[in-house]
């Protein structure tokens, strides 16, 4: 049933995919020559309407190869607005470069702009909006991915757990096959000499297995059981708490190799995307600053005798000593080498505290993003006698300095900043390297400007 379901959905998704290109070429039209008063010349709504048609079946095979027709249950939305997205610029690459080539209609740009970003904000619209109905329609047991789980130990646990909490994943675990009945809240189905006809005769879904280490020799058997029943199969590695959230796979003469920390800035495009971002995005911030920082400079010379610029060594990319800049906000001399600034600091002038409540004191960092030490986004960079007490008691801490460190992250959007727990930053950090996307540092600016810009400095 759960296999029909999905195969409706996709038919559903198509359809509704091809209608949202068609109306966002005409409302495109309908923006640019009658909103706008664009001069329309020969084109006519009928011939856009009649490039819609054409332009349906290409965006659709585009959507396809980007995987927007499989499922994404698994999957966070921010995943799937990122394909969205980028199968877009695909599909209007491929217009301007098939316009081009046959030189057949003298289109608007700015109606090609208008199309562009409308089926992008229909097509993530439609999809949101398709996730929260889906989403309440499992929670009330519809919809559901019948599971059998094969293991009883930590790592099944951890999955039984992990589905009881997601409800509105839409799992439903059926039950468990192993030589023991150790989970007593699940229905035991079976031993593993009856893998095969257990499947067969629970008719599930999927298959997950969750063998431990000294059971992992079972794997060929249960791959030639599922297969043998025509069952997905889904499996959780026993080292898998030492894996990535997504594990990169590579090959060497056809022997698997898994990359136990994939970093996506690791690829020359990537990395030259976020510098270009990086490079604008500072510039452009310092010119809209600069009043601000005049101001600031202003204030933190009349607060108190000193420069107005403190510059601290902190490591950065590479485990790379930089100097990193911030409006002074404490009285000299009072900031030793391994001061961790507290709430309720005396050492912080009244002027201080206002530009850290505001993170006015950070605008600097803009000139350590120019310069290429820091990044916008990414993790926050410490201090080098820090980094050499947590690298021995943080499991993972060291990872953060394979990106440029950045005047905001995810962890700072998630609330941890200052004053909190290290290790939930190093989670969140190692997330943000792992997961990296020009889309998700646009998020995260944004996140910044309602979350990370005014914290919780007292006054």
């Amino acid at each position: 049933m759960i296999k029909e379901n999905q195969r409706v959905l996709n038919q559903l998704n198509i359809f509704t995919d091809g209608t949202i290109i068609l109306l966002a070429m005409v409302i495109a039209y309908v923006l640019r020559f009658f909103v706008f008063k664009g001069q329309s010349g020969h084109i006519t709504l009928e011939s856009y309407i009649s490039l819609g048609f054409v332009v349906i079946p290409v965006y659709l095979l585009v959507y396809t190869g980007f995987g927007l027709y499989e499922s994404f249950r698994r999957k966070d939305f921010s995943q799937e607005l990122g394909l969205i997205i980028k199968s877009n610029f695909i599909g209007i690459i491929l217009l301007l470069t098939c316009l081009f080539i046959f030189k057949k209609i003298d289109l608007s740009r700015w109606t090609l702009v208008f199309f562009f970003i409308i089926n992008i904000l229909g097509t993530a619209s439609k999809r949101f909006f398709v996730r929260d109905i889906l989403k309440k329609y499992r929670q009330k047991g519809y919809n559901i991915k019948h599971v059998i789980l094969i293991g009883d130990g930590a790592l099944a646990k951890d999955y039984l757990n992990a589905v009881n909490k997601n409800k509105s994943l839409g799992f439903s675990i059926m039950g468990y096959i192993s030589s023991f009945n150790k989970l007593k809240q699940l229905r035991h189905l079976g031993d593993y000499d009856h893998i095969y006809e257990t499947i067969e005769l629970f008719n599930a879904d999927e298959v997950v297995a969750a063998l431990e280490a000294d059971e992992f020799h079972l794997l060929p058997q249960i791959i030639n059981d599922c297969e043998k029943a025509g069952t997905k199969l889904s499996v959780i590695p026993f080292y898998s708490k030492f894996m990535p959230s997504n594990p990169y796979m590579d090959e060497i003469e056809d022997i698997p190799l898994i990359n136990m920390r994939h970093i996506p800035l690791d690829n020359v495009l990537n990395s030259m995307a976020k510098r270009i971002m990086d490079f604008t995005g500072s510039l452009i911030l310092i010119v809209l600053a600069s009043p601000m920082m005049l101001i600031a400079a202003i204030g933190t010379k009349l607060s108190s005798p000193g420069p107005v610029i403190f510059k601290q060594e902190r490591v950065g990319l590479n485990k790379k000593s930089f100097t990193m800049y911030k409006f002074r906000s404490m009285r000299i001399n009072t900031v030793g080498a391994t001061g961790w600034t507290t709430a309720n600091d005396p050492r912080k002038t009244k002027f201080g505290s206002f530009i850290r409540k505001f993170s006015i004191d950070e605008l600097p960092q803009l000139f350590n993003v120019l310069k290429g030490d820091m990044s916008l986004i990414g993790p926050r960079p410490e201090l080098p006698y820090f980094v050499e007490q947590f690298k021995e008691s943080i499991p993972l801490y060291m990872v953060k300095h394979q990106v440029r460190p950045g005047m905001t992250g995810w962890a700072q959007v998630n609330g941890f900043r200052g004053d909190t727990s290290i290790e939930k930053r190093i989670q969140h950090d190692i997330y943000y390297i792992e997961n990296w996307s020009l889309i998700f540092d646009i998020r995260i600016l944004f996140l910044t400007l309602f979350k990370g810009v005014v914290n919780g400095e007292k006054l």
